[in-house]
This record gives structure tokens, C-alpha cells and sequence, in this order.
């Protein structure tokens, strides 16, 4: 038993290896996207090249300052809460932050965004452009698929341990814009407490660019997402084409509210009273129409902002009277494999899904490979439970 656990870690340890290698190789001979159409166009029409107009500036617009909320301090107990609780108090009535980077044409514009099927919008974080690039040479990569257009955003804020990294990052997130025209950043700190915010400037956004796209993929960039089955999935629809609620992914019901201060997911009950949450989907990835996120922006101009980004979404979809639904093909959880003999990178697993969280950029290309390949051959073992 010893012997087969130290074979699993040693083939474990060589697939990553063989993985960055790979990796490594790959973005080096490839390291510009194929050139497709920046405005999308009918489906099964030929694609032509359209010059993206990019946008690297602040908003001209006013914008009010973000300024500390000292009354809060008046809350029972708020000098024993944990710092960053005490920060997120500070500034939760912050809701408006300016926009340094945008991709106004991305959909084609408002009126035209009717024509990109779906719009990947993905958390990242302004480091994690190792995540970003093998991203957008796999699942995430922008392209016609049975007559459906896929586009691509990286959703951002800020970050840097000081001015001068907070510098050297931006400069990163303008020239990945320049080259590839696929990320909105605002001017505001990228942390776990602050993704409820920037989901909420997003949904602001998308109301303004892409208001009438049909359907959208929400996710972390750690996640492997098989966007043909997705593709194939909406399509399948047939009495839904964007205009009608859908909210899915893994479902979460009756979730405890965690009350222990040593977990990122604690919430007091200077932030929430009530001991449950509203159901909902996890945040590690979830489909919705179009329809849903219009509802979910509007619900969310009456909602306080919520530390947890994936039960905030919950609380509006609660308040609108929309429940959302549970899709076997997603899990955010990791997967449960037939047998503890059976490695859970296996492609053939893979191939039955939507989504599986979490991997490693090197992982995520060695698998994105392994489960398009034509040649694959998947025995009656390798289905899921």
C-alpha cells in the first residue's frame, strides 16, 4: 500500500513537471492569440479582422471619493473584529471606483452583443497573469463553436505591497490589454473581501456594453472549464435563449453563516445576523442568462454589500424571487472518481463536465490538450458517478 501511495506522488510530481514543460513551450511558439474578430459577427458567418478599440484612462466621468466610514466604530464589539472585517466595514458603502481599463467594443458594442453567445467573465487577480495566459490559449480562448461566438474578460482590481509594485502590475495588465484587449480593471484593492465589489462593477458594466448577451460563464481562474460542453448545454435549452432566468452551477443550500474568526469565510454578526445563507452557487464557477444578471444588478443597488461574493449573488436572486439550480456537470468541489485507484486528472472525467476546480496552469494545459484530442478512447470505468 506504502509502495502504491509513493507511485501516485512520483507520477503525480512528473505529469506537473511535464506540464510547465509543456506549458513553457507552448506559450513561447504561440504567444499571440490567432487573429479572430474583435466584433462578434452571425453565427456561422466567415470571420473578418475589426480593430479593437482599447481604452487605458480613467473614467472622465466624476466619481465620488471612497472616504472611511468612522461610525462604524460604533458597532457592538467592532474593536474585537478581525482587521480586515474592520476594513471592509470601513469602506462596504464604497460601491463606485473609476475604470482603468476597458474593452467598450468586446461584445461589439451594446446593440450588437445579442451576437456573442457566450461571455466568459473570470476573477483574476493582477499577478496571475501565468493563469491568464494558459487561459487564453485553452478554455477560454475566443472562438466560433457550432455557430456560437465566445469572448473573453478578466475581471481586476489593484494590488501591490507598495506603490512601486502596484506600478510595475498595472504596466503588466496594459500590455496584456494591448495585445490581447480582454481585461477591465478599476481602481480598487483586489482581495477576497472586495470580489462581492467587483462582481457588482461588472454587472455595471455588462449592462452598458453587453447588455444583450444571452448567456455568461462567472469564474475563478484555477478553474478547467470544458467550454464545448457548455456550449452544447445551452444550446440544448430550447426553451431558454438568454431572455428567461438561469442561474447554475454547484448548489449550496441551508449553508451555515461560518462564525470562527481564523476562517477567510468568517462573518459576524455585526455583517449578518442570520445564521444561514440564501441558496446558491458556489463561486468557483456558475452559468447564468443574460436576463439574470440584469435582475441580479438591479437587486443588487438595494443590497449591502457581502464579504462572500458567491452568497451575495444568492441574496439577490432570494430578493427577486429567482432560485438558482443545481448542475451535476459542475463541480467546484473537486471530483468524486469511481475508484481511490483512479487519478482525478483522468481526461476521460474531464470530458463528461462543465467545470472541476481547482488546477495549476500546467495542469490546465496538459489536460485542456488531453481531453480535446481526437484520439482519446474512454472505457465504461471512467464514468462518473
Amino acid at each position: 500500500m506504502l509502495r502504491d501511495i509513493r507511485k501516485k506522488r512520483i507520477l503525480k510530481q512528473l505529469f506537473l513537471l511535464l506540464g510547465a514543460v509543456l506549458m513553457i513551450v507552448f506559450i513561447s511558439k504561440y504567444n499571440t492569440e490567432p487573429s479572430i474578430s474583435r466584433s462578434p459577427h452571425r453565427r456561422g458567418q466567415n470571420n473578418t479582422k475589426v480593430k479593437t478599440r482599447i481604452r487605458i484612462a480613467p473614467d472622465v466621468f466624476p466619481m465620488p471619493k471612497c472616504e472611511q466610514n468612522m461610525s462604524v466604530t460604533n458597532m457592538t464589539d467592532f474593536k474585537s473584529l478581525p482587521n480586515v472585517i474592520k476594513t471592509f466595514l470601513y469602506y462596504r458603502h464604497c460601491r463606485h471606483f473609476p475604470m482603468l481599463l476597458d474593452a467598450p467594443d468586446k461584445c461589439g458594442g451594446a446593440n450588437e452583443s445579442r451576437e456573442v453567445f457566450l461571455l466568459l467573465v473570470i476573477k483574476s487577480s493582477p499577478k496571475n497573469y501565468d493563469r491568464r495566459e494558459v487561459l487564453r490559449k485553452t478554455w477560454a480562448k475566443e472562438r466560433l463553436y457550432k455557430g456560437a461566438w465566445i469572448r473573453r474578460l478578466f475581471i481586476v482590481g489593484t494590488s501591490g505591497e507598495n506603490n512601486q509594485e502596484k506600478a510595475k502590475l498595472n504596466t503588466l495588465l496594459q500590455m496584456e490589454q494591448e495585445e490581447f484587449g480582454d481585461i477591465l480593471q478599476w481602481d480598487f484593492i483586489d482581495s477576497f473581501h472586495n470580489l462581492t465589489l467587483k462582481q457588482t462593477l461588472f454587472l455595471q458594466w455588462v449592462q452598458t456594453r453587453c447588455s444583450a448577451v444571452p448567456f455568461l460563464f462567472n469564474g475563478d481562474d484555477d478553474v478547467f472549464a470544458n467550454t464545448d460542453n457548455i456550449i452544447d448545454y445551452l444550446q440544448s435549452l430550447e426553451d431558454n435563449d438568454g431572455s428567461k432566468h438561469l442561474f447554475t452551477g454547484y448548489l449550496f443550500i441551508e449553508e451555515k453563516v461560518v462564525r470562527w474568526t481564523g476562517s477567510k469565510y468568517f462573518i459576524p454578526v455585526q455583517i449578518q445576523e442570520t445564521n444561514t445563507y440564501p441558496p446558491y452557487c458556489g463561486g468557483g464557477g456558475y452559468l447564468l442568462s443574460g436576463f439574470t444578471a440584469s435582475v441580479i444588478h438591479q437587486m443588487s443597488q438595494n443590497i449591502t454589500i457581502h464579504p462572500i461574493d458567491d452568497a451575495y449573488m444568492g441574496m439577490c436572486l432570494a430578493k427577486a424571487g429567482l432560485k438558482p439550480t443545481s448542475h451535476s456537470g459542475v463541480k467546484t468541489l473537486g471530483l468524486n472518481v469511481p475508484s481511490k485507484q483512479q487519478n482525478d486528472l483522468e481526461p476521460c472525467f474531464l470530458r463528461q463536465l462543465l467545470l472541476v476546480h481547482q488546477f495549476l496552469p500546467p495542469e490546465m494545459y496538459v489536460m485542456w490538450k488531453q481531453v480535446n484530442d481526437p484520439h482519446l478512447k474512454c472505457s465504461p470505468s471512467t464514468k462518473l458517478r
